[in-house]
This record gives C-alpha cells, sequence and structure tokens, in this order.
C-alpha cells in the first residue's frame, strides 16, 4: 500500500520490484495508512507480510562455524526495547555478524516495528530464538566458543580482548544489563573505556563500538590468501 500521490525514486523501485514478483500493489490516503499503522512513522508505503520466520539454532550455529576461528554469534540477554533491539541487528548484520540469539521469554521479538527499524537487516542476519538462553551457551561453549559478555562495570578492555577466536557476544538488557546466571557463563567480561562524562552507552551503540573492534583486529590479522 503506497499514499497517494507519493512519487520518489524509490517508490518508483518499489513499483518496478512489486511489479516483477508479482506483488499487488494499492493505493491510499496517507491518512488511512496511518490509521492502519498506529504509532509508526510509515514514509508513505506500506507492506503486508507473513510472520517473521526464525531460524534453527543449530543451524545458525553450524554455518556460523564455516567460517573457521572466526565465527561470530551474538546473545541478547532480555533486551525489551524493540528500537534497540532493531537497531542492534542492523549493526550486527552491518558487521557480517553469523547470527543473534534471542530468548523466547522476557524480550523483545521481532515485529514490524523491529524490521523497520533494522532497515531490511532482518533478511541478512539469521536470528534465532531459545528456551533457555544459558543451556545455549553451554552448547556453544562445548563447540569451542569463547563467551564474552559486556557490562560497563568491567575493567576489561574491549580493546584489549583477543577477538580472533569463534565469539559469542552477550549484550544485557538495557537497566539490569546481564542476568547473574548468564554472567556466570562468561569466560570474560569486557567494557568500554568511557573518556567523557557518561557513564554508560545505549545498548545498540556498544554493540557497534563492539563489533567495530572485532572487525578491525579480524582484519588486522587476517592471513593472506
Amino acid at each position: 500500500m503506497i499514499a497517494e500521490g507519493k512519487k520518489s525514486a524509490r517508490t518508483e523501485e518499489i513499483l518496478k520490484t512489486a511489479g516483477k514478483k508479482g506483488i499487488p500493489v494499492r493505493f491510499k490516503k496517507a491518512a488511512e495508512l496511518s490509521r492502519l499503522m498506529p504509532g509508526m512513522a510509515h514514509q508513505g508505503v506500506v507492506a503486508l507480510a507473513e510472520e517473521f520466520t526464525y531460524s534453527d539454532f543449530n543451524k545458525v550455529t553450524d554455518i556460523s562455524m564455516q567460517d573457521q576461528g572466526r565465527a561470530l554469534l551474538i546473545a541478547a540477554d532480555h533486551i525489551t526495547d524493540e528500537g534497540n533491539l532493531g537497531a542492534m541487528i542492523r549493526t550486527a548484520a552491518f558487521f557480517s555478524a553469523h547470527g543473534l540469539i534471542l530468548p523466547k521469554d522476557r524480550s523483545a521479538r521481532v515485529t514490524a516495528n523491529v524490521l523497520k527499524r533494522s532497515s531490511g537487516a532482518c533478511a541478512y542476519l539469521p536470528i534465532t530464538r531459545v528456551v533457555n538462553l544459558g543451556r545455549a551457551l553451554d552448547l556453544l561453549e562445548k563447540k569451542g566458543f569463547w563467551i564474552v559478555g559486556a557490562s560497563g562495570e568491567s575493567s576489561d578492555s574491549v580493546y584489549q580482548c583477543d577477538w580472533d577466536r569463534d565469539v559469542v557476544l552477550i549484550l544485557g538488557n538495557e537497566q539490569k544489563g546481564m542476568s547473574r546466571t548468564i554472567r556466570k557463563r562468561c569466560h570474560q567480561v569486557i567494557g568500554i573505556p568511557a573518556p567523557g562524562h557518561m557513564e554508560s552507552l545505549n545498548v545498540s551503540v556498544a554493540a557497534g563500538v563492539i563489533l567495530s573492534e572485532i572487525f578491525r583486529q579480524r582484519e588486522t590479522f587476517k592471513t593472506p590468501d
């Protein structure tokens, strides 16, 4: 559904793609789209789709381990804000993480808001949901993953950590951080040095800082073909 009178290069691209894929397009008044999508900045374009399909945990793990010694999975320890989750998915896809692990309970899930906030990154980043995050981490540890938690309280710097290995990066809840049971499973807990006046970063911004350092280290120590 596209708002009547909306004209732009992106709109033309959407219409052309919809035609190729056989997707029907309906033109609606902008006010009607706003009624259908209350509280969302739809920008004049709304698509109806099936519910998001999560990936199988074992499949995500196996795919990540094909990049031997450089597998990178992210585990979200009960992140509840959809905006944070969507931004984190976009960041993870940008830095080519192999997958994201979400707990099924007390966690944001992939909704229309998350899909929009991720700017399409959900199509590139495999996302899996598990009943018990701790048990999933135990399985990954047995497969040789180094489990690293992020916490603003840690004196171990992200810049001193050895990221050139199979890694699970754990990012905690916006207010409470990592839960005690998850922290106990970490081989290492790292923090981001704070040279300014603010003590902490938004979780999705923190994810970007850490993933950027992981990427930098792995590019620096990449073995030539």
